[in-house]
C-alpha cells in the first residue's frame, strides 16, 4: 500500500461548483516568520493586517482581511519539502493590470530577488519566483477574456512562450504610484 487515497469515480452527472467561489486566502508554513514577513511585505508590497505574536501573520492587499497567512506552528526552523514530494506547486498572485504586474518585476529586481521563470500564456502573463522558504510564487494579469488564445472547437488554447521582460519591466517603470485602500 502506497498510503494514497484512491479516490472515487469523478461523476460527471453532478452539479457543478458555483462559479461564484473564490480561493479566500492560502496560510503557508514558513521557518522564519520575520524573513517571510520581509519578503512579502518589504518586496511584494502586502500590508501586515494581524498578527499573533512571533508565531503567526496575516498579509493582504488592499483592506481585505486577509489574502496570505503565514505561521511558524509546525515549521520554525525548518527546511523546504524535497524534490519529488507533494505539495503545493505555487500560489499566483493576479495583478489588475500589466502596468501593476511590471511594477511588481521592478520591485522583485530591486530586491535582488531571482525568477525561476516568465511565461506568456497566451490569456495571462506570469513571472516565477521562490520565496524564502522555497515556496513557489506566481505573480500575473489576466488579458481581457475576449483576446484568450482558442482551439477551433472554442475551448480554450494553453500555451507558454517566452515573456518579454525587458517590455514588462518598462511597463512597470511607467506605471503610476499605486492607491491605498
Amino acid at each position: 500500500m502506497n498510503g494514497l487515497i484512491t479516490p472515487p469515480a469523478i461523476a460527471t452527472d453532478s452539479a457543478p461548483i458555483d462559479p461564484r467561489v473564490r480561493v479566500g486566502h492560502v496560510h503557508l508554513k514558513v521557518a522564519d516568520l520575520e524573513r517571510s514577513l520581509q519578503f512579502y511585505c518589504g518586496v511584494l508590497g502586502f500590508g501586515l493586517t494581524g498578527r499573533l505574536g512571533d508565531q503567526a501573520a496575516f498579509l493582504a492587499a488592499g483592506s481585505y482581511h486577509h489574502h496570505l497567512a503565514i505561521n511558524t506552528w509546525e515549521s520554525r526552523g525548518g527546511s523546504p519539502p524535497a524534490q519529488g514530494s507533494t505539495g503545493l506547486h505555487h500560489v499566483a498572485f493576479v495583478y489588475p493590470t500589466r502596468a501593476a504586474l511590471g511594477g511588481a518585476l521592478c520591485r522583485l529586481r530591486a530586491a535582488a530577488v531571482p525568477l525561476s521563470g516568465a511565461s506568456d500564456h497566451g490569456g495571462s502573463e506570469a513571472i516565477y519566483l521562490r520565496d524564502p522558504d522555497g515556496n513557489g510564487v506566481e505573480l500575473y494579469w489576466d488579458r481581457p477574456e475576449k483576446e484568450w488564445p482558442r482551439n477551433p472547437d472554442g475551448s480554450l488554447k494553453i500555451v507558454s512562450k517566452p515573456l518579454d521582460l525587458e517590455d514588462l519591466a518598462a511597463d512597470g517603470s511607467s506605471a503610476p504610484p499605486v492607491q491605498q485602500g
